[in-house]
């Protein structure tokens, strides 16, 4: 790939498309950054507290595995560009449901990772950023990807675009393939944290985990200016098909029964600073595939796969995932559901070194995980489904 072709948009400026910034320039890209929000980090990266830890399961599944590396490589960055107690607190989570044990971890506002690698990306000289810019339409003229807002205005073009919206790459990418096409099944997923200012002693020595995640006590002065910089968080929800990010009573109350499961007092105390009207709450809408796994790579070519089946004669037939036609210079990084803490600048390295034309860094016996983030995954199911 010659330095002329190494020009991206990155669209989104939250973890996924933060990271990708960060991951392409340290490889020479030039990226423009487009954003619809006024700043970084405004939709589910938002997050005022997250858990950075390991995902514990009974078995190893492809996400368990992907987080394993993306939980060390998380925790490298925030070591490396994020001064601890300046958005980020190293701490042990106390598992209490399958498989307990305490596990190492940490409490991160995402936003300051964010931040960070903007910063790092800004200062390589490779990239520019444009805010309050809404990318309504995306299309392929001649050898760019063009992005246009609802008025037509174009608000960049480049040969290669990575989507990294979360579930506003569903419209987007539905609008290349053509909607209704089935190609790209994202589902939103609401999640509500519900907060409150910590003035006593805290309730628990560290973090607490099961149905959600109890945080006994999280300072950080980079939380929202109207926010106490000490408080206690529980949650947060998961509610599948919800795309609002209304904070919800009904949301608190249901952080409440999780927290009863783990920490009686402290689900009281929750209640307690409800009726007294003193809970802050979060509220966001995150992104989930329809197996939960992320999305990342190329995007597939959904129309010449149709062709390519009809013309093999393949409809009862699956094309291999290396096979699968892509529409160049297109990638997506999205679906990372509530792992985007964990997961964003793994997988962003990983997807960054494929546009780059490295080899994988995965060792042989992993590279199955590849064939599981890989976009395409569905792509076939639908072709086969849908005659040209």
């Amino acid at each position: 790939m010659t330095s002329q072709s190494r020009h991206a948009l990155v669209l989104g400026a939250g973890l996924a498309g933060a990271a990708c910034c960060a991951a392409l320039t340290r490889r020479g890209w030039r990226v423009e950054l487009i954003e619809r929000g006024s700043q970084p980090a405004m939709g589910a990266s938002g997050l005022p507290v997250g858990m950075l830890s390991p995902h514990v399961t009974r078995a190893p599944t492809p996400l368990s595995r992907l987080c394993s590396l993306g939980v060390a490589d998380a925790r490298s960055q925030l070591e490396r560009l994020v001064p601890q107690g300046h958005g980020w607190q190293a701490t042990e989570v106390d598992n209490l449901g399958h498989d307990p044990g305490r596990w190492p971890a940490a409490v991160v506002r995402p936003s300051a990772l964010v931040q960070a690698w903007l910063a790092e990306a800004q200062s390589s000289g490779g990239l520019s950023s444009r805010f309050d810019a809404a990318v309504a339409h995306l299309a392929r003229e001649d050898v760019k990807w063009v992005a246009r807002d609802g008025a037509g205005t174009v608000l960049g073009a480049a040969p290669t675009v990575v989507v990294a919206t979360a579930y506003g790459a569903f419209p987007l990418l539905e609008g290349v393939h053509g909607h209704g096409s089935g190609a790209v099944p994202l589902r939103p997923v609401k999640g509500q944290l519900t907060l409150a200012a910590l003035r006593t002693p805290p309730l628990a020595p560290r973090p607490m985990r099961n149905n959600g995640v109890f945080v006994p006590t999280y300072e950080d002065a980079g939380l929202p200016p109207a926010w106490p910089s000490r408080v206690w968080a529980m949650g947060s929800t998961y509610e599948r098909g919800r795309d609002d990010a209304t904070v919800d009573p009904a949301a608190h109350e249901r952080n409440a029964a999780s927290l009863e499961e783990m920490h009686p007092e402290a689900a009281a105390e929750l209640r307690r600073c409800a009726s007294e009207g003193h809970l802050l709450g979060w509220s966001q809408v995150r992104c989930a595939s329809q197996d939960r796994l992320p999305m990342v790579g190329a995007v597939p070519d959904l129309k010449a796969l149709r062709e390519l089946f009809d013309a093999a004669g393949a409809r009862r037939g699956r094309i291999p995932l290396s096979q699968t036609p892509r529409l160049s210079g297109l990638f997506m990084l999205t679906a990372l559901g509530s792992r985007g803490l964990t997961l964003a600048h793994w997988c962003a390295d990983w997807l960054a070194g494929q546009m780059s034309g490295e080899s994988s860094p995965l060792a042989e016996q992993d590279l199955d995980l590849e064939r599981a983030l890989d976009p395409a995954r569905f792509a076939w199911k639908t072709a086969r489904r849908q005659p040209v």
